[in-house]
């Protein structure tokens, strides 16, 4: 995964992303790599997990 890709799933900005997984700092997230370790992919799916609303089924027309 791409860090780009991560930080617009975790909120589109570094600052949304730091806060959705926990860092105090930003700078974190700046410091990521381009591609992401398969660890830190696995955190951020789980943090995904547990705060993405389901979604609803549409009712039929």
């Amino acid at each position: 995964m791409k860090k780009t890709t991560a930080i617009e799933l975790l909120g589109g900005t570094p600052g949304k992303a730091a806060k959705a997984l926990g860092y105090k700092a930003v700078q974190t997230i700046y410091a990521w790599p381009d591609d992401l370790p398969q660890a830190l992919q696995d955190r951020i799916v789980g943090v995904l997990a547990r705060t993405k609303k389901p979604r609803q089924k549409r009712a039929a027309s």
